[in-house]
């Protein structure tokens, strides 16, 4: 057999991306950094409207509790500073963002690269790693509907009376949001860093202006504050910290963005706005608390001048409509790099952006989250009432996170063994602390993102062992190839002109496909080439590596083409790649064989194997065609059925 790479084997499942990530950083420094506030810190900026007010009400103060005494709002504005510190400066900024996948971010990215650490065994990160892209999900639904029910709740402030239409212009506002979902969020997306600008310099101006009138509140820099607070409420320290941690959610979209912006945007826009104007804010409103009684109920817009409420509402809207967008959008490209490392079933996904491949639109996700967000809205009513929900999904995916984090950094950074349990246990028992305080909240509403992120683990774990024993299953009824095409080029069956491009994701098995062609049909093409498409661990693959060409003989030859998990998949593109090293592919004289499978459940299983294989058949049903999938013209497609007992 004679091997043409345009790439070598190895090449194709470790390519690094590095002009994609180096262009992120030599861009125009300041739009990189308006980008990112836009995209990357609408969720944590939209904390302010609630963090510190839940904060409050778990002490037990609201609208007639009279004014907070200093001592409680000190160690509350201690503890917010110090999470928003160690959590997001130090762990996110300083620790997680180095850890980037060839440029690229996020749970799955972090997962398959503290995944290639490990030469075997390495199933375990995987499980991890489906735990929290689950969870993600489960902040997904959440995250939406807390931030637009919290901004619309400014109309209370503004009259009382307009109480009642809170829930159905939530409701409103939310589906629109959703419907605009499929034109794209190109256009859209240029004006979220600027509205998003406004919306932090409104959040600092506010705040400094209450701190001139209760200055005493910058002592909430010293940590022993909230270390006394929590010694002095132990009977409340959870709840408290439960809602402590309102103010650090989001922090995870500086991760996941990462591979759009690179490290530096990132860092400078937190570290020069962002965390300036929180913290100002935070601390005028705890200002305000001091100096004006029922303050409580809603510090973020009492606090702003009557003038200023209904233009800080609209503000307030738009901005958490952003932060809902970008967390949509984060779901969009979760689920398609599940799909690509085949954690999930193929779903419908559409390209928003003739020039941005990572602007997708994916209808099925879209409608789950949209009725997920919907039920959220009306069964709670409240953010009050969602801020229970809000924090066990966040907190157990940052705890996925610091174990991915310390893979890296042992078995990759390669530091010793002591360092990097010096710096992961601390942060490790941080997140734990605050999974523990959130975890109070369970039957309050946080059995909402539990429950979410157990049917997605569920369902991907049913994808891969299904997937695992249809191979298996497939494997033995199959022909080895290297047999069927010795056998063929011995007693040569008849020929047609054309080239026959035959699937199949088993390397060393003759497709169905082909011997169900040579069963029924009893010709060969001219040219008959086995064609894998793989995943390669790495975002994306350049095009030079793309491909491998292997010839057994003047009959057959094998092309095996690797994606990166951010790529997508378009076989007739990259097929025309291989025009480089001479070989000759022409769409209109080329079919594409697919197999069909039935799949049906075995019988006489026990309990679980049984709803496992239905679970796996539905989910198979319900797939995208892989012609679809793989944008191949259906012109060109023979699909040949076969039936498959689980």
């Amino acid at each position: 057999m004679t091997q043409t790479n345009i790439a070598g084997p190895e090449a194709g499942v470790v390519a690094t991306d590095q002009a994609d990530h180096s262009h992120s950083q030599s861009g125009n420094l300041p739009l990189l950094m308006l980008g990112a506030l836009g995209v990357v810190f609408g969720d944590i900026g939209t904390s302010p409207l609630y963090a510190f007010r839940e904060a409050l009400h778990a002490t037990g103060h609201s609208a007639a509790s009279g004014v907070a005494s200093p001592r409680e709002v000190l160690g509350l504005l201690s503890l917010i500073l110090w999470a928003l510190t160690l959590i997001v400066t130090i762990k996110y900024v300083g620790f997680v963002l180095r850890a980037d996948n060839k440029g690229e971010g996020g749970t799955l990215s972090l997962t398959t690269l503290a995944r290639g650490a490990f030469a075997k065994r390495s199933n375990w990160v995987l499980l991890v790693g489906v735990v929290g892209a689950a969870l993600f999900f489960g902040d997904a639904i959440i995250t939406p509907a807390i931030s637009v029910l919290s901004a619309v709740e400014g109309l209370e402030v503004v009259e009382p009376r307009l109480t009642p239409w809170v829930v159905p212009l939530t409701v409103i506002i939310i589906v629109a949001l959703f419907t605009v979902q499929r034109l794209g969020t190109g256009k859209v997306a240029a004006v979220f860093g600027p509205i998003t600008a406004i919306w932090f310099v409104a959040l600092g101006i506010s705040g400094l202006v209450h701190i001139f009138e209760a200055p005493e509140v910058l002592w909430a820099i010293n940590p022993l504050l909230g270390g006394q607070f929590i010694l002095n409420h132990t009977g409340i320290a959870l709840i408290v910290l439960g809602a402590v941690f309102l103010a650090v959610t989001g922090a995870e979209a500086l991760y996941v963005d990462l591979g759009h912006f690179g490290r530096r945007p990132i860092v400078l826009a937190w570290l020069s706005i962002v965390f300036p104007c929180l913290l100002l804010n935070y601390f005028g409103q705890g200002a305000y608390v001091l100096t004006n009684v029922g303050a409580a109920e809603n510090p973020f817009f009492l606090m702003q001048p009557e003038w200023a409420r209904i233009p800080m509402i609209i503000l307030a809207t738009m901005a958490t409509v952003i932060a809902s967008q970008a967390v949509i959008s984060g779901a969009y490209s979760l689920a398609r790099q599940a799909m690509h490392l085949n954690l999930l079933p193929r779903l419908h996904v559409l390209h928003t952006s003739e020039t941005q491949s990572g602007q997708i639109y994916m209808p099925q996700v879209n409608s789950l989250l949209l009725i997920a967000v919907l039920i959220l809205v009306i069964g709670f009513r409240s953010s009050s009432g969602l801020s229970a929900a809000y924090g066990i999904a966040v907190t157990g995916e940052m705890l996925v996170t610091t174990l991915l984090l310390f893979i890296v950094m042992w078995r990759i950074w390669k530091w010793r063994l002591a360092v990097a349990l010096a710096v992961v246990i601390p942060l490790g028992l941080i997140d734990m602390g605050f999974f523990i305080a959130n975890s109070v909240k369970f039957t309050q509403g946080g059995w909402v993102p539990a429950v979410v992120a157990v049917m997605l683990v569920t369902i991907m774990i049913t994808w891969m062992g299904g997937r695992r024993r249809l191979a298996e299953k497939t494997r033995k009824d199959e022909v080895p190839l290297q047999f069927l095409v010795d056998n063929l080029s011995k007693k040569k069956p008849t020929t047609v002109p054309g080239t026959a491009i035959f699937l199949t994701s088993d390397i060393e098995g003759a497709p169905t496909a082909l011997l169900h062609s040579l069963k029924h049909y009893k010709v060969l093409h001219e040219n008959n080439v086995i064609l894998t498409v793989r995943t390669s661990s790495s975002p994306r693959i350049p095009d030079d590596e793309k491909v491998i060409i292997e010839s057994y003989n003047e009959l057959f030859s094998r092309v095996v083409v690797t994606f990166g998990y951010l790529e997508t998949p378009n076989i007739p593109k990259a097929l025309a790649l291989a025009r480089k090293i001479g070989w000759k592919f022409d769409i209109m004289s080329t079919s594409f064989f697919l197999s069909r499978r039935s799949l049906k459940p075995g019988q006489n299983l026990g309990l679980i194997r049984y709803w496992q294989d239905r679970l796996f058949t539905r989910l198979a049903r319900n797939a995208s065609d892989a012609t679809e999938y793989f944008h191949i013209p259906t012109g060109r497609v023979v699909e040949i059925g076969t039936q498959v007992v689980l």
